[in-house]
C-alpha cells in the first residue's frame, strides 16, 4: 500500500479544513468592510466622484490591501510567532520577557504593546456596532420605510450575539467557515457582475493611478486615507489567530479566497459609481439586483455577526493573556468549549462590551457616523505592531539595523500615514477608542505596579525555610493530621499565610506543601515540564508550576502532575490555605499616588483566588492579613 499518498491526502484535507475555518474566523472582520468602507471615501469630507478619483482611490485601496495585509502581516509580522501563537501581547512577551520588562530600555516597548492591546478593547466595542448596523441598513435600501427600524433591529441582534457568548462557538463554529465562505463568493460575484459593465476600472492595478490621486487632490487626498483605512480593519486578526490555524492556511485563505473576493467587490463598487454616481449612498447593496436585496441583508447580517463573534472572542482571549501576565485583576474565566482549550468566556468583559456597544449604536445611529470612531484604534494598533515586529527582527532574528530599517521602515511610514489621516476624525468619534484604551491602560499599569508593591512587602517579611524548620523542631508546636497546601506567589522562603496560621492557631499540619504558580513568556508549557519539586524534607515540600500565558493555572492539575514525582496529595482531603489581604496605604508614600484608590477598588472586587485556581471551595481556609504599601 502507498501510505505516503494517503498521508498527503490527509494533509491536504486538513489544510483545506483549516483554510475554510480561517476564512470564517480570521477574515470575518475585514470581510465586512465592503459594506461601508468605499462609501465613506466619497462621503462628507471625502473627494468628489470623478473618473480619475474613482480609479485613483480604487488603486489606493488595492495597494493598501497588498502592502498592509499581504506584505506586512502575512509575510513579515506573522514570522514573529511566540511558539506558534500571535497577537500583540504574545509579540510583546516575545520581544520583552516578563523578567526584563521593568528595565529602562524595555519599558517603552512594554507600554507600546500594552497600549496596542488596550486599543483592541475599543475595537471590540466598535466592530459589532458598525458591522451589524451596516448590514441592517440594507433594509433601508430595500424598503426606505423600514429605515426607522434599523437601530432597534441592530440592538436586538447585538443582544442575541452577546447573550449566546456563554455557550461558546463550539456548537456553531462548524458553520462559521462555510457561511463566510459563501459571503466571500457573493462579494466576488457581485463585484465581478458590476465591474464588467465598466471594465476600465481594472486599470487601477497600475499604481500610477494611486500616485496621481494624491497629486490631484493634495491634502484632501491624504485625509481620505482615514476612510481607506477601513478597508484593512481586521488585518490584526490574521496575526492574533495564527495559533489556531497556522501561517500556511491563513496565507492560502487570503491569496485564494478572501483577497480576490474583496478586490472584485471594490472594483465592482467603483464601476457602479462610475456609471451611477448617485449610488454613493450605499454602493454595496445597490450593486445587487433588487430581488436579491432581502437575502443579501440576511447574509450580510450573518457575516457581521460572525465577524463580531471573532473580535469578541479575541477580547476574551486577550483578557486572559493580560491576567496571566499580571496586568489585570483576577476575573471569572469559563471554558466555553470542551474541544477548544483556548476558547474562553469572560462574563464581566462580555457584558461591559455589550453595554458599550449598545450605547455606541444609540449615540451614533448609523454606520457612517461610527466610521470616524473606528479607524484611529486600528491605525494605532498597526503602528504598535510594526514597531514591536521590527524590534523582534533585530533582537530575535539577528537582522542588522540596516535590514530592519529597510523592511520595517516603509511599512511604518504607511502606518503613520494612515494614523495621521485618521487623527483628523478624533472629534468625530475617534475619541471613543482612545478614551477606552486610556482607561484600560491605566488599569493595567496600576494593577501591575500595585501587585509589585505587594510582592515587595510580602518578600520583606519572609522567613528562610531552614530557619523556619529549625524553629519548628525546637518548639513544642502541635502537629495535626493531614496535608496543608499553602498557596504562595513568590516561590521563596516561607509564605506569610503559613506563618499567620501558626501565630494565631498554634498548630502545623503533619505535611506542608507550598505551591507556587508562575506564568512564563511562552504560550504553553508541556505537562512533563510544568512542575518542579523542592523537597526540603519529608514534611515540607515546595512545588513550583509554570504555565504559559495562554493557559489557566489550576492547583488540582498541579497536584495531579506532582504524583509523577512521588508527591501524593489528595485534593479532597487536603486543606488549602489562601491569603486574604487587606490593603493599608502608608501616608506620605507616592508609589501609587492617587492611583491607590483605583488599585484598592480593583483589588477588593477581583475574583476569588481559590475559585480562579480551581481549589475545592469546601477545603479552603482564607487567612486575613494586612499589606502595607
Amino acid at each position: 500500500m502507498d501510505h505516503s499518498g494517503a498521508k498527503k491526502g490527509g494533509e491536504r484535507s486538513r489544510t483545506a479544513s483549516l483554510v475554510v475555518g480561517a476564512v470564517g474566523v480570521v477574515f470575518g472582520d475585514i470581510g465586512t468592510s465592503p459594506l461601508y468602507a468605499f462609501r465613506e471615501c466619497f462621503g462628507p469630507g471625502g473627494v468628489p466622484i470623478t473618473e480619475s478619483n474613482l480609479l485613483g482611490l480604487l488603486s489606493v485601496v488595492l495597494w493598501s490591501l497588498v502592502v498592509v495585509v499581504t506584505l506586512k502581516y502575512l509575510f513579515f509580522v506573522m514570522r514573529a510567532d511566540n511558539e506558534g501563537e500571535g497577537g500583540i501581547l504574545a509579540l510583546t512577551t516575545l520581544v520583552v520577557p516578563p523578567d526584563r520588562r521593568d528595565t529602562r530600555a524595555n519599558r517603552p516597548l512594554v507600554m507600546c504593546g500594552l497600549f496596542g492591546a488596550a486599543l483592541l478593547y475599543g475595537d471590540g466595542m466598535i466592530t459589532p456596532a458598525i458591522s451589524v448596523l451596516s448590514a441592517v441598513e440594507g433594509l433601508g435600501v430595500a424598503a426606505p420605510s423600514l429605515t426607522p427600524l434599523v437601530v432597534p433591529i441592530s440592538i436586538v441582534v447585538l443582544a442575541g450575539l452577546f447573550r449566546v457568548q456563554r455557550y461558546g462557538t463550539g456548537k456553531v463554529g462548524a458553520i462559521f467557515g462555510p457561511i463566510t465562505f459563501v459571503w466571500f463568493l457573493v462579494l466576488g460575484g457581485l463585484g465581478l457582475r458590476s465591474a464588467v459593465q465598466a471594465p476600465e476600472v481594472f486599470g487601477a492595478v497600475n499604481p500610477w493611478y494611486a500616485l496621481n490621486f494624491f497629486v490631484l487632490n493634495g491634502a484632501a487626498g491624504f485625509f481620505v486615507l482615514g476612510s481607506v483605512l477601513l478597508v484593512v480593519t481586521g488585518a490584526e486578526a490574521l496575526y492574533a489567530d495564527m495559533g489556531h490555524f497556522g501561517r500556511r492556511p491563513i496565507r492560502i485563505a487570503w491569496m485564494v479566497v478572501a483577497g480576490p473576493s474583496l478586490l472584485l467587490c471594490y472594483f465592482g463598487q467603483a464601476a457602479l459609481l462610475l456609471l451611477r454616481p448617485e449610488a454613493v449612498e450605499n454602493p454595496f447593496f445597490l450593486m445587487a439586483p433588487a430581488e436579491a436585496l432581502y437575502p443579501l441583508v440576511l447574509l450580510a447580517t450573518a457575516a457581521t455577526v460572525i465577524a463580531s463573534q471573532a473580535i469578541i472572542s479575541g477580547v476574551f482571549s486577550l483578557s486572559r493573556q493580560a491576567l496571566q501576565l499580571g496586568y489585570m485583576p483576577r476575573l471569572q474565566i469559563l471554558h466555553s468549549s470542551a474541544h477548544q482549550v483556548g476558547q474562553v468566556y469572560v462574563p464581566l468583559v462580555n457584558w461591559l462590551l455589550f453595554v458599550a456597544t449598545v450605547v455606541l449604536v444609540l449615540l451614533f445611529q448609523t454606520s457612517g457616523a461610527l466610521a470616524g470612531a473606528y479607524g484611529i484604534a486600528v491605525a494605532m494598533t498597526m503602528v504598535a505592531t510594526t514597531i514591536l515586529a521590527a524590534v523582534c527582527a533585530h533582537r530575535r532574528w539577528n537582522w542588522s539595523k540596516a535590514k530592519t530599517i529597510a523592511v520595517a521602515g516603509p511599512l511604518l511610514v504607511v502606518d503613520l500615514a494612515f494614523l495621521g489621516a485618521a487623527s483628523t476624525k478624533i472629534l468625530d468619534g475617534g475619541w471613543v477608542p482612545l478614551v477606552v484604551a486610556g482607561v484600560v491602560l491605566l488599569g493595567m499599569t496600576t494593577w501591575r505596579r500595585g501587585m509589585d508593591l505587594m510582592e515587595e512587602y510580602s518578600a520583606a517579611g519572609r522567613l528562610p525555610v531552614d530557619l523556619f524548620l529549625a524553629d519548628v523542631d525546637s518548639r513544642s508546636l502541635r502537629r495535626v493530621p493531614g496535608v496543608a497546601v499553602v498557596m504562595d506567589a513568590t516561590g521563596e522562603g516561607v509564605p506569610r499565610t503559613l506563618l499567620h496560621n501558626i501565630k494565631h492557631n498554634k498548630v502545623l499540619h503533619e505535611r506542608v506543601v507550598v505551591v507556587t504558580l508562575r506564568t512564563v513568556d511562552v504560550p504553553h508549557v508541556k505537562p512533563a515540564q510544568k512542575v518542579k519539586i523542592h523537597c526540603y524534607r519529608e514534611d515540607f515540600i515546595r512545588i513550583v508550576a509554570e504555565y504559559g500565558f495562554m493557559e489557566n493555572p489550576n492547583v488540582g492539575e498541579v497536584l495531579e502532575l506532582a504524583r509523577d514525582h512521588g508527591i501524593e496529595v489528595d485534593p479532597a482531603q487536603a486543606t488549602f490555605f489562601f491569603g486574604h489581604e487587606t490593603l493599608v496605604f502608608e501616608e506620605g508614600r507616592g508609589a501609587l499616588g492617587w492611583r491607590k484608590y483605583l488599585f484598592d477598588f480593583m483589588f477588593r472586587n477581583s475574583y476569588g483566588a481559590y475559585l480562579q485556581l480551581g481549589a475545592p471551595p469546601n477545603r479552603v481556609i482564607e487567612l486575613g492579613q494586612q499589606v502595607v504599601i
